[in-house]
Formats: structure tokens, C-alpha cells, sequence
């Protein structure tokens, strides 16, 4: 038991053993130097006297924290919860630790969050950036220190920057295509901002899919908006206050939650969904593989695209000499009542 005023240091570990200071601290990194039974007593006494290590002088002596910052929009979001779980279980078993910072989808805590996790001396950043994100001087700051940077999911246009996003583009172009296919030609998209990526390519593939099959694009239908639930419901409330009359027959939604916010909406005017209105959204629905759903999804491989968020990073932290930037695509894939039912390409 400490019987000191003072945190149990190496020097109390090495007058306790009556060795150096150094085969101490040889001995609780497990250095080939010292023998295992001077290891194993060395490791014992330290746990029995609550020695806890000096991260930040261990950081200072090793130029590396094995920490990494993650930044990202909202946590709540299933979408989110998916990519952290996965970066957490990545950085695990790689012995790193995750300092996580959430925006909330504000551009000025985003900032914040960066400068704080730079003062923390984090071996690199992986962000999603907000909705607000305009001014890119933070990133560009990023880079200048040396810090690898990586975007996930939401990127802004830095070319020389790395990014891991999915395909949207083909994703929503596969989900029209459906609806056209299956016979619906009132055909509304609840997008998001386009001055982010992902609502970019989700209304270019929206379009794409539109005008292949010469269907008329009604605008009032189109909608350019956030990606939460509040953000659906008067997506939806301005299509039906609009024209009561004549609503969609099918509609993509950019995110999970703003499909529940169109079903709120929907089901307070009477509306039922999916007999009157067919849904088909971005994102992951871990109930649907236990229940039915009243929406259809473009299911991004959020799994898959945490592990390789971790490693790219890890690439980048290890690497000799200058790292490349590079811009990696996942595919979607289109799942209606649980079946797969198309990949983008």
C-alpha cells in the first residue's frame, strides 16, 4: 500500500526491489533485457502498490500517444453508433485508445473538438464533418502540422486529403430505379444540404435514375434539408400543405431519421405508410433483421467501413516517407423487406 503523499513512481518501484529505475521500466514493457522472473515480480509489486504509467512522459519519450481522435456529427444516429462500435473493436485490439468528440452537427464545436484533440497530442484524426462545415482552414491546419488526417462518410472537397465513403451516388440511383421498376412515377426526394458529399451524390444519383427513365421530376418534391427527424416530418408537412391531393407515391429519404420524421408526419395526417407511400432510406436498421419494416434501406456497410477508417489510419501513423492520399468507395446495397436486392457497383 502507498504510505507517500505522492502517486507511486518508478523510483518507489526500483528502492522497493532495491534495482535501477531503468530494469523497471524495461520490466513493465516486457524488454527482452530483463529476465521473466524479474518481470513477473516487477509487475506484481507495481499492481500491489497501484503504480499507474506516466502517459504523457511516456508520449513525450516515444513521440507517439497510440491515441486517435474521432470526430463525428451526432451519436445517437444508428448510422454513427455502427462506425464508432467499429473503430472502438479495431483500436482495441491494436492497443490504441479513441477520444471521441461529437459536433453535433455545429461547425464551431467542431473546430473545438480538433484544436482539443491537437493539444492532446493524438497520433492522427478521423472526422465526418457537419452540416455547417464551410470554412476548411482547421483541415488545412491539420495538415500543415503533419497530423494524419482521414474523412469518413462526410467529406469536404480536399483533394489531398484521404476519405472512406460509400457509394451514394449508384446507392440512390438503385433505389429510384426500384420505385420506377415497380411502377411509381410521383417520385419525391427528401434530401440533404449539397454542400455535403453525401447529399450531393444521393440527389445526382436521384436524377440519374429520373432521367434514364424520362420520369418527370416534380420540384416540390425535391427537398433540400437536414438529416434528422424533425428535419423529414416538415420535409413532408410541405409537400402535403402544398397539395394534399397529389402526394408521392414513393419517396428517398437521405437518412433513417428523417424517414421517421415522413412517417410521423404521414401518420398525423392520415396517411399510412407503406400502403399509401412506399419509403426507401439511407442507412441501418438493426431491427429489420428481427421484425418487419415499414421502410425499405440502402444499407451502408458501416462495419466495414469503421475497421478500414482504423487501419487506413494506422497506415498512415506507421508510414515512412510521404503518404499519398487516397479516396476509397464502399458499395451499398438495396434491401427491400430483407432481401438484397441490389449493389452498387
Amino acid at each position: 500500500m502507498n504510505q507517500k503523499n505522492h502517486p507511486i513512481r518508478l523510483d518507489d518501484l526500483a528502492e522497493a526491489l532495491h534495482v535501477s529505475k531503468v530494469t523497471i521500466s524495461k520490466a513493465l514493457r516486457d524488454h527482452p533485457d530483463i529476465s521473466i522472473a524479474t518481470t513477473q515480480r516487477v509487475k506484481e509489486l507495481a499492481e500491489k502498490m497501484g503504480y499507474m504509467p506516466n502517459i504523457m512522459a511516456r508520449t513525450l519519450s516515444a513521440h507517439k500517444s497510440r491515441t486517435i481522435g474521432l470526430v463525428i456529427p451526432e451519436i445517437a444516429h444508428i448510422f454513427f453508433a455502427s462506425i464508432i462500435d467499429s473503430i472502438y473493436d479495431a483500436a482495441f485490439e491494436n492497443n490504441y485508445e479513441i477520444i471521441l468528440t461529437v459536433s453535433q452537427e455545429q461547425d464551431e464545436r467542431e473546430k473545438k473538438h480538433i484544436l482539443s484533440l491537437l493539444s492532446m497530442r493524438v497520433d492522427g484524426l478521423i472526422v465526418s464533418v457537419t452540416q455547417q462545415t464551410n470554412d476548411l482552414a482547421i483541415f488545412e491546419k491539420v495538415n500543415e502540422l503533419g497530423v494524419p488526417l482521414l474523412f469518413i462518410d462526410r467529406t469536404p472537397k480536399m483533394p489531398n486529403i484521404s476519405s472512406i465513403t460509400v457509394n451514394d451516388m449508384e446507392g440512390a440511383f438503385n433505389a429510384i430505379e426500384y420505385g420506377i421498376k415497380k411502377g411509381y412515377t410521383r417520385i419525391a426526394h427528401c434530401g440533404g444540404y449539397r454542400n455535403l458529399n453525401i447529399g450531393r451524390d444521393r440527389y445526382e444519383g436521384f436524377m440519374k435514375a429520373m432521367n434514364k427513365h424520362s420520369i418527370p421530376v416534380n420540384d416540390n418534391w425535391v427537398i433540400e434539408g437536414g438529416l434528422r427527424e424533425e428535419d423529414g416530418y416538415n420535409a413532408f408537412m410541405k409537400m402535403y400543405k402544398n397539395d394534399k391531393n397529389n402526394l408521392p407515391e414513393y419517396i428517398l429519404a437521405i437518412s433513417y431519421p428523417v424517414a421517421l420524421g415522413i412517417y410521423t408526419a404521414a401518420l398525423e395526417v392520415g396517411i399510412n405508410i407503406p400502403s399509401d407511400i412506399e419509403i426507401t432510406c439511407f442507412g441501418l436498421n438493426t431491427f429489420n433483421k428481427y421484425a418487419p419494416s415499414i421502410f425499405n434501406f440502402v444499407n451502408q456497410p458501416t462495419k466495414e467501413l469503421g475497421k478500414k477508417a482504423f487501419d487506413f489510419m494506422i497506415q498512415q501513423i506507421d508510414g515512412t516517407g510521404p503518404f499519398l492520399p487516397k479516396n476509397i468507395v464502399l458499395d451499398t446495397e438495396l434491401i427491400i423487406n430483407h432481401y438484397i436486392v441490389q449493389k452498387s457497383d
